[in-house]
């Protein structure tokens, strides 16, 4: 009903006390009391996905709609904080990446959000900085999910190595397959059908 648009909920996402809900905006809501506690205003079309941080991005929230764009918000304070823009189609699926990458022109590491379109790529962006995305993935028949997942490695563990597990990512099509990009190679993966 475009005569009230604030009543259409497109997707969820909580965090334990609060859930958000993404329509033709974000709205942050308290679970015990039902109460609505922010509004996120910014974007110019449908919000087809919406997370919550975690770690160190714990106050965030990220979003992407059919107006394109990827953006990441600012609980605390209900602003915007980045708009990533490069998508030539509805952005269906954003996700906060377990990756780090070192970034010189920003003085440290900083932390990476991907986002899938219907224009057929996943692109990783650095949240500290508004370039253009750090890396991208050519898909077919729109990317409609994304999820990382963890996975424990088959082999003995080694006491010099860090972790003995990886992350893929899961990224589901609009039509077709779901594949599974493994960590040690963004440019292969697995396919399931």
């Amino acid at each position: 009903n475009n005569n009230n648009k604030s009543n259409s909920i497109g997707v969820i996402g909580g965090n334990g006390y609060t859930i958000c809900s993404g329509s033709w905006d974000i709205r942050i809501w308290d679970i015990e009391t039902t109460e609505q506690l922010n509004v996120f205003k910014g974007h110019d079309n449908f919000i087809c996905s919406v997370k919550y941080g975690s770690n160190e991005l714990v106050n965030t929230i990220l979003s992407g709609s059919r107006d394109k764009s990827v953006r990441l918000w600012d609980i605390r304070s209900g602003q915007q904080i980045q708009a990533f823009n490069g998508h030539n189609d509805w952005v269906y699926a954003v996700e906060y990446s377990p990756f780090v990458v070192k970034n010189d022109e920003i003085d440290g590491s900083s932390n990476v959000i991907c986002s899938g379109s219907r224009d057929n790529t996943i692109r990783f962006w650095d949240i500290r900085s508004n370039k253009n995305e750090l890396h991208m993935i050519k898909g077919d028949s729109g990317i409609k999910c994304l999820k990382f997942i963890q996975l424990k490695k088959n082999e003995k563990r080694n006491e010099n190595k860090k972790s003995d597990c990886s992350y893929n990512l899961c990224y589901g099509l609009l039509k077709g397959p779901i594949h599974i990009w493994g960590e040690a190679s963004l440019s292969a993966g697995w396919l399931f059908y």
